[in-house]
Parts: structure tokens; C-alpha cells; sequence
């Protein structure tokens, strides 16, 4: 049987587990000097910044931990070679962790990524429109063609959701695949009515004239945590104190980052091609050091309602938890 962590702050020794597959598991053996070594799949965007100050910083050579971050452009490479013991931890949305737990992927989360804001007026993601577009609100949305940048994931889901708190019916919404990039040309150029946009495509949009008019992210809950890092089972169990290790530091990281604004916004350039001048405009998510289990529950049951996760899910399964 898994067993996973829930309280990141006080992390203790994991249990093992038995879990099938014949990949190594990799990054347990000491490097030269001491560390171990370890890959950790990533995403160009702001919610990763954490794991670049914990490295310039430090923290994890602190905990005995060489990092390797590898940069990818979503879950689809990172998950693959999490699974095949290519790279140790990887960085995923609640949702697709989720999916994969309903598929039978055997993947744990093991720290907490970024959350939202809480602020309604100000949070790292928003739905924007143009600026002489009737849409006003959330409830407008209904019936509008609306840029997200993966189908069935967390962004549609927390869309519908932010249309139903308003009043309105999210079920004629067409949703339509857009990177993030790309979003506000989108909706500048009139292809979509309205893109879901994350930090920096949200700043770049308003820097075009474009508005916000949701915050889903906060609207699903205020204090949602959006994504985490995660694990193998098989590295789990094989690697238990490893893994320790990284959630620990993992939560020194997220606490840097929350208490050093200002150096997150400068090490965005170190791996985003997040222009200087965007950088200290954006705003930046809330950098939790706990996952927010009832919020995980949310998304949970927002995303069997909407369809988008099928099949059993124990929720326990998704968490590295404490003894």
C-alpha cells in the first residue's frame, strides 16, 4: 500500500512501499563532495522560481542535494521520465496528478508549488478580454470561444467553476488549445473571445490593452494550491530519505521565495525568456509550503463533474504523508 506525506513542514521518514517496474531508480548514490544527485523536471514559467533560488542559494546543497533542473514544456515529458527513473522529481498541476492517479500512474506529490493569491482583483491568473468587449464578468463568458493552453486540465475546470460561482452556465463554452504565449495575440487578433492566462502572458495581455474580468484560480478557492513536485512510487520507497531531503528543502525554497519578491522576479531570467520589464510587473502566485488538501478535494470533485477525470481515485494515494 502507498503511503504519502501530508504536512510538509515537519517531513519524516517515508515509509517504503512495494511498487512494480524495472527502471532504476537513480539519484541515490552520492556524487562527489558528498551530494546526491538529482533531476528535476520543470516548466519555463514564474511557479517554478523556488526551485532556482533554492539552487542559487544554496538550500539544497544545504540538504545534501545536487539539483539538475531539465526544462520541459509540460507534464506530457516530465511524468514519462519521472516514471522511468530519468529524472528523480518532476513539477505538475493538482489536476494532471489527479488524471494519473485515476490511470493508475504510480506518482506522489511530495511539496507544494504555487497557490493562489486570494485576491480577487490581483491574482497570478486571470480570463482577459479585450477592452471594448462585453464581457464583464465571469457569468459573460457562457457561450464565449475561450483560450486555454490544455484541454480537460485544471484550467477548464477552474473556468467552468469560476462561471458557475458567477450565475452563469459554463456548458456552451468552446474551449480552444492556445499556448500561453500566444494568448494574448488570440484574443488581440479576435480568434477567442477570452484567453485563461497565467503569469507573464497575463501582464504581457494588459500590456496590450487587454483586461481582466476572472480570477479563477481564487474564485475556485482562495486558497487553492495549483501545483506541487512530485515523485515515483518505486523512488519513494527505493529512496526514502532522499526524498525527505527534497521535501524539506523544498519547503525552505517556497519560504525564500514568499519572504524575497524581488529576487524572484530577477532569477526569472535565468530560465524564462520573461523580458526585465514584465518581470517586475507580473504578480506572483503565493509560494505555499503546504498543499492545501481541501483544495486538492475540490479540484478532485470539480474534475469528475466536469468529466475530465474518470475512474477511482483515493486521494491518500496522491500525497507523501507523515508517519
Amino acid at each position: 500500500m502507498r503511503r504519502t506525506l501530508m504536512t510538509l513542514a515537519a517531513v519524516s521518514t517515508l515509509a517504503l512501499a512495494a511498487c512494480g517496474g524495472d527502471a532504476e531508480s537513480g539519484g541515490g548514490e552520492e556524487a562527489s563532495g558528498g551530494l546526491t544527485p538529482i533531476r528535476v523536471g520543470a516548466i519555463p514559467i514564474v511557479d517554478v522560481a523556488p526551485l532556482y533560488l533554492g539552487i542559487e542559494q544554496g538550500i539544497f546543497e544545504d540538504a545534501g542535494l545536487d539539483v539538475e533542473p531539465f526544462l520541459a514544456q509540460g507534464g506530457a515529458a516530465i511524468v514519462p521520465a519521472v516514471v522511468n527513473g530519468e529524472a528523480q522529481f518532476g513539477f505538475s498541476n493538482i489536476t494532471s496528478l489527479l488524471q494519473a492517479e485515476s490511470r493508475g500512474v504510480p506518482l506522489g506529490l511530495v511539496a507544494a508549488g504555487p497557490g493562489a493569491t486570494g485576491n480577487r482583483e490581483d491574482d497570478f491568473a486571470a480570463v482577459i478580454v479585450p477592452a471594448d468587449s462585453p464581457i464583464q464578468g465571469a457569468a459573460d463568458l457562457a457561450g464565449t470561444r475561450v483560450a486555454i493552453n490544455s484541454i480537460n486540465n485544471i484550467s477548464d475546470t477552474v473556468v467552468r467553476e469560476s462561471v458557475r460561482q458567477a450565475g452563469g452556465d459554463p456548458s456552451g463554452i468552446e474551449f480552444v488549445e492556445i499556448p500561453f504565449p500566444d494568448m494574448a495575440a488570440a484574443v488581440s487578433e479576435g480568434q477567442v473571445d477570452a484567453a485563461f492566462a497565467v503569469e507573464p502572458s497575463a501582464t504581457v495581455g494588459e500590456s496590450l490593452g487587454l483586461r481582466a474580468v476572472a480570477s479563477p484560480y481564487t474564485e475556485t478557492d482562495d486558497d487553492l494550491t495549483v501545483a506541487g513536485y512530485f515523485t515515483s512510487d518505486q523512488y519513494a520507497a527505493e529512496n526514502p530519505d532522499v526524498v525527505r531531503k527534497f521535501a524539506e528543502a523544498m519547503v525552505k525554497a517556497q519560504e525564500y521565495a514568499q519572504a524575497n519578491p524581488d529576487q524572484v522576479r530577477e532569477v526569472l531570467g535565468s530560465y524564462t525568456q520573461i523580458s526585465p520589464e514584465i518581470a517586475q510587473q507580473l504578480t506572483l502566485p503565493t509560494f505555499q509550503t503546504e498543499i492545501n488538501r481541501e483544495s486538492v478535494e475540490r479540484l478532485l470533485e470539480l474534475g469528475e463533474q466536469d468529466g475530465i477525470i474518470e475512474g477511482d481515485v483515493e486521494l491518500d494515494n496522491i500525497f507523501v504523508q507523515l508517519d
